[in-house]
């Protein structure tokens, strides 16, 4: 959970409200297929539905009130993944600043597959 505190009070907002966002930010990005998660026992990966896409995100809580993000992404086949990265990076950063207030430190992709 990530509190904000304002001069007319504190917000609170909480991993998963955070999770969804940047999950719906980088499914947004050219060249993803969606989120990837493993099942609970740490078996195959799988492509996670819309609804269930936040799975595919952790967040972590700094000491300075950022956060800081992994993702765990499948691709489109052929394109170039260091782009599709990038792009996931500045997009991910903007929606959460933008849309929670909070600041993001770092933004870690891992494109766990190539689907096509």
């Amino acid at each position: 959970m990530v509190n904000i505190n304002t001069d007319m009070g504190r917000i609170s907002i909480t991993s998963e409200v955070l999770t969804y966002l940047a999950g719906v930010a980088a499914t947004g990005c050219f060249g993803v297929k969606g989120m990837i998660g493993r099942s609970k026992d740490g078996g195959a990966l799988q492509l996670l539905r819309r609804e269930s896409m936040s799975k595919g995100v952790t967040v972590h809580n700094n000491d300075d009130g950022s956060i800081s993000l992994e993702l765990h992404i499948g691709v489109d086949h052929g394109v170039n993944m260091g782009a599709v990265s990038k792009s996931i990076i500045n997009e991910v950063s903007y929606k959460l600043s933008r849309s929670a207030g909070v600041p993001v430190r770092r933004v870690d992709v891992y494109i766990d597959t190539i689907i096509g």
